[in-house]
Parts: C-alpha cells; structure tokens; sequence
C-alpha cells in the first residue's frame, strides 16, 4: 500500500510497509492494530507475515539491507579497511537511528533475542551479507582469510553486536569507532594466511 493510496487490495507487502512505518515512526508494532489498519483479522495477517517476531525480523531486515548496501557504496579503500569501514559505516546508522535505539529500549530482550542469537534469521542474514563482502574483497585479491569466509563473517557480526549494543549488554556506550578497530585488526591478523 503506497502513502495516501487506500483502493489497494492489503497483502502481504502492504502489511510489511506499515509494519515497518509503525516501527520507524518508533512505536510499537501491535499485530491486532496492524490487522485493523489493513481491514483484516489476525489470521489473515498472521498467515501473510506470520508471529510478531517474524514481522519484526523482516521489518529489521527490510531496514539492514538498504543500510548495509548504504555503507558499503560510502566505504573507501580496500581489504581489511573497507570491510571494517563498511561496518562503522553500518554500526553508526544503527547507533543513531531513534527508532532503532528506541525498539532496544522498550523491547530489549526481545530485541536481542531476534538480532543477536545465531539461530536469528536476522543474525544469518547480515551474517550471509558480511560473507558476500569479504567474498567480494578475496575475489578482488585484497584479503586472503584463513578462515571459512562464513565463520569469519559470523565474527564481524559478533563484533558489531558487542560495540553496538553495548549499552544494553555491559552499559557502555556504543561505539562504531571501536567496530572498525576490531574489524580491521582481526582482518589483518586472524583474516589473513601466513
């Protein structure tokens, strides 16, 4: 359903949008009010984008593709460096996204349970996209990892959550600074063969 436009049918992806407006506007999703909004009940909607959580994985992953493709398109340089610019890049719109840092707040178990846990579709998914950079940067012969590209990916990804949500796992502040710091040390050292 586009902005301002009612004659569409509701569906699946229109159910999505909304979903994924009422999150960036920081409030809470609430299946029962999205089903009302679209003019179905809850076993329509449940059936086009199944539980709460899985709504919330695809209105947050709807939101880290667009930002990671973002980021990598403003990175500069190559290797280790681009990849760990392209996760400050990535991890500094997650820190200062209101609507982000508010769904942390309100929902934090919740919202670390979907995002960090390795059985998070979320988590494989960035996982799955970290992989195809650091693919990309070997392909290019800037990085000769020593490791699977996948298990190196998940530890990118590992980083970024321990800088990023810091706040709510030790109660320091995040810091995206510290994500390239680590990124770009563990690429250069456990990141490449000897």
């Amino acid at each position: 359903m586009r902005d301002g436009d009612h004659d569409e049918r509701p569906c699946a992806a229109s159910a999505l949008q909304l979903a994924r407006r009422t999150f960036m506007a920081g409030e809470r999703i609430d299946v029962q009010h999205l089903a009302a909004a679209l003019g179905v009940d809850r076993t329509t909607l449940f059936r086009w984008v199944g539980n709460r959580d899985q709504l919330l994985v695809a209105v947050l992953t709807s939101l880290a593709d667009p930002t990671l493709r973002n980021a990598a398109a403003a990175a500069t340089g190559t290797g280790p460096d681009r990849i760990a610019q392209i996760v400050r890049l990535f991890s500094q719109s997650l820190i200062d996204a209101p609507y982000y840092r508010s769904f942390l707040r309100r929902e934090t178990e919740r919202a670390l349970r979907l995002i960090t846990t390795r059985a998070s579709p979320l988590q494989q998914h960035v996982v799955g996209a970290v992989e195809r950079l650091l693919e990309q940067e070997r392909d290019r012969g800037h990085l000769d990892p020593a490791m699977e590209p996948r298990d190196l990916a998940y530890l990118v990804v590992r980083i970024v959550e321990s800088f990023v949500y810091s706040d709510l796992i030790t109660g320091e502040q995040p810091d995206a600074e510290k994500v390239e710091i680590a990124v770009a040390a563990l690429l250069r050292g456990a990141g490449t063969r000897r």
